[in-house]
């Protein structure tokens, strides 16, 4: 919206408002005036009327005439007389009404209708003295009524309401076409006065506009008033001769932005396919931070192909190179899509991290959501492969979760943003034991603690991994369980708590229900086995239920 129209809006208001209290004022003065004169004038021709209708009377009284019908009717008719000689308009009307609402004197042919007479029945029951507005032949009237009591009789004089108002209509009339003859005058005021108002701003604007289009940083603008818009025109002159002058600067720091942005595409275009994109961000947007180490909390994620040296030996180098690079690349996706880091590829192995650079509540959620997934996506893998005649591929992932050591470790000549730490080792050893426990996914204790209640896990064993004297709880997971699996997982945990309290009995009896319902399970046998040997032949007093592996 331009500005002169915004000046109109904010001025017309309060022309308006002012124009139409006075408009107002005049006009309820005027009509208060005319109503109050013609209310005194309707008033006193009622009560010349009602005076002149007891003089009439008192001479019957004073001659004792009152009981002679004729002298009374003839008083009546001389009452008649002199209410038609009061008459000064054709509008204008005197009625009289008995004591049961019938008219009884008229001074034109008005004859009441029917819905009528309750109305009048109402006035002459309430011998209503003050100014009423009743509808009498089909017109309504503004009349002013007595009561008089010798003849029981209720007098009217009226008068036609448009008649009555006439005056008072005209004054509105007038009022109206003044107020709205002013209001047009005082916008075609503002609009030209806000034009002349706004004429240097509008000369402003054109000159931003030559500007814009030319580039030419010459243009002026002439200076017209001495007030706060030549301030402004003298200002923008000044702003422009400064732009023109600092316009070289701003191509040389334009040319040096463009050197730089080329520079920092190029290094994140190299880059890109080592380091995780949110590294880079993080590096371009604080580079000495990414020079600092630091102990964070994470997971910690390993997957190895199982066998791999056998199928490599099988196939041709193109075939190999070909299927390894569509599985890096389904889990790779699967493992950024939660929020995953690729920390490096270890031959056919993958390790990644969940919680650096970036820090998120679920981190350790998402990163066994991104093992089971990548668990499940072997499926449509090696459909694919078998499809192209090609050997299928078995996964084994190892998790854990714990404090780690993050940061850009290596040389100048190669560095990578890594972590480091026995957190990270007890991942790696855990992907290796997936295959002696023949499951394709193992977590430790402290990642099932944070995934309890969101995810079904089961408890495999307590082991030491090599390197190690001390054991951790292992655990794998799954994504959902029909109901028979859930019971089996369920029965399952609760044996393994019964075999680490040495009821070895108690733990055979409930690993023997779990494979009545899952006859295939091989964990469940594996430790039916060790029960019943632990049953048979108890192990030393010390024993705490860890096995201690020998390999990797």
């Amino acid at each position: 919206m331009r500005i002169r129209f915004k000046v109109v809006l904010v001025v017309l208001p309060i022309v308006v408002v002012a124009v139409a209290m006075v408009g107002l004022s005049s006009y309820l003065s005027a009509t208060t005036g005319i109503t109050r004169i013609a209310h005194e004038f309707l008033d006193f021709k009622t009560l010349e009327l009602e005076r002149y209708a007891m003089s009439q009377w008192q001479l019957l009284v004073d001659n004792e005439l009152t009981d002679v019908p004729e002298m009374v009717e003839a008083t009546k008719f001389g009452m008649e007389s002199y209410a038609r000689g009061m008459i000064r308009s054709e509008t204008e009307a005197v009625f009289a009404f008995d004591s049961n609402g019938q008219l009884v004197l008229a001074t034109d042919q008005t004859e009441l209708l029917p819905d009528e007479r309750h109305t009048v029945q109402q006035l002459v029951q309430d011998r209503a003295t003050e100014l009423v507005t009743p509808e009498l032949g089909g017109v309504q009237r503004v009349a002013k009524g007595f009561y008089f009591a010798p003849y029981d009789w209720y007098f009217m004089h009226s008068e036609h309401y448009d008649v009555f108002y006439r005056d008072v209509q005209r004054i509105t009339y007038q009022t109206v076409v003044i107020l709205a003859l002013s209001i047009v005058l005082s916008v075609l005021f503002l609009v030209l006065f806000a034009g002349t108002l706004t004429r240097p701003l509008r000369s402003v604007v054109a000159s931003m506009r030559k500007i814009i289009a030319s580039n030419d940083l010459s243009e002026r603008v002439p200076v017209q008033y001495r007030d706060e818009t030549g301030e402004l025109a003298h200002t923008f002159n000044i702003m422009t001769e400064e732009l023109d002058r600092a316009y070289a600067q701003i191509k040389s720091y334009a040319l040096q932005a463009v050197v730089a942005r080329k520079k920092e595409a190029k290094v994140r275009n190299i880059f890109q396919k080592y380091v995780p994109q949110e590294l880079i961000d993080r590096f371009f947007e604080n580079p000495e931070s990414m020079l600092v180490g630091e102990n964070r909390v994470l997971s910690v994620l390993f997957s190895d192909i199982r066998s791999f040296t056998s199928i490599s030996e099988a196939m041709n180098p193109d075939d190999l190179v070909q299927s390894l690079n569509q599985y890096f690349s389904v889990m790779v996706d699967i493992i950024m899509s939660h929020n995953g880091i690729i920390d490096k590829y270890i031959g056919d192995a993958i390790m990644a991290f969940f919680g650096a650079p970036v820090k998120r509540d679920d981190d350790a959620y998402q990163s066994v959501l991104a093992g089971l997934k990548m668990c499940k996506s072997l499926e449509l893998f090696n459909s694919a492969q078998r499809t192209a005649g090609r050997p299928e591929f078995q996964i084994g992932v190892g998790i854990n979760y714990g404090v780690v050591t993050v940061g850009n470790i290596g040389t100048e000549k190669k560095m990578d943003y890594t972590v480091i730490g026995d957190m990270v080792n007890l991942a790696s050893r855990m992907e290796g034991l997936t295959k002696y426990y023949q499951v394709p996914l193992l977590i430790s204790q402290s990642l099932q603690q944070k995934v309890d209640g969101r995810l079904p896990t089961r408890l495999l064993d307590k082991v030491a991994v090599k390197g190690k004297a001390f054991g951790v709880r292992i655990y794998t997971a799954a994504l959902e369980l029909d109901r028979t699996q859930q019971e089996a997982w369920q029965r399952h945990n609760a044996a393994m708590e019964h075999f680490f309290e040495r009821e070895f009995a108690a733990a055979a009896a409930m690993f023997s229900e779990v494979l009545r319902l899952a006859p295939e399970d091989l964990a469940a046998r594996r430790m039916l086995e060790r029960a019943e040997a632990y049953r048979g032949q108890p192990p030393a007093a010390d024993w705490n239920g860890i096995e201690v592996m020998e390999s990797k």
